[in-house]
């Protein structure tokens, strides 16, 4: 079975390691740059297929690229923008880089947009410098020991019936809230594969990549 056409959105957040963030990137993404993450075009160096952006933060570099030039007073932002777009082309799975950084309200906003995505059926993961995010919902996720630690954090209100097998901290039925976050830290058993599940909500998964 062929891999499903996948999207990189890339953001304006810092990106300290792009030799890092480079690793995950495929010779066939379509790679989507929103506004003051035309920065990273030269470091990462790949092509745009799209180009969006208000271009309050970064100038419009008029390339010779598809560009979306869109208005300062919106609702969406213009990554939510770029992701709502390439969801209309029929993009099933989404790599976002440059969406984690200093302003929070920014960042919280980003980490949204894997709930949407995952409201849809779509594939999608966050990668910064340190980790790689990803929602966990109806299907049971695997993660591998050679991440130090993994985070459990319900950000959607509700999250019950949580499973974690083969870690350090392993839960049967569980029930996370938002009030009370304690599935953070977590490691994967040495030389097992740790197995998650929720039967009825979302939980955003964090895997930690360097300590």
């Amino acid at each position: 079975m062929s891999e499903k056409k996948r999207c990189v959105i890339v953001g304006g957040a810092d990106i300290g390691d792009y030799a890092r963030v480079k690793q995950y990137l495929r010779a066939d993404d379509a790679i989507v740059f929103c506004d003051s993450g035309l920065k990273h075009m030269e470091a990462l160096g790949v092509k745009p297929a799209l180009i969006v952006g208000d271009f309050d933060s970064h100038c419009n570099p008029h390339l010779d690229v598809e560009t979306i030039v869109l208005p300062c007073e919106k609702d969406d932002t213009d990554t939510v923008f770029a992701v709502k777009t390439m969801v209309q082309r029929g993009y099933d799975d989404f790599l976002l880089i440059g969406v984690i950084g200093a302003r929070l309200d920014h960042t919280l906003g980003n980490v949204s947009i894997l709930l949407y995505l995952d409201s849809l059926g779509k594939r999608a993961e966050i990668v910064d410098d340190y980790s790689e995010m990803q929602i966990v919902s109806k299907d049971e996720v695997s993660i591998e020991d050679k991440y130090p630690f993994f985070s459990l954090l319900n950000i959607t209100g509700c999250a019950r019936g949580i499973t974690i097998r083969d870690a350090k901290y392993p839960l049967d039925g569980a029930e996370i809230t938002c009030e009370y976050q304690y599935g953070v830290s977590n490691e994967v058993l040495p030389g097992k594969t740790a197995k998650i599940s929720v039967r009825d909500g979302k939980l955003l998964l964090i895997k930690i990549c360097r300590q």
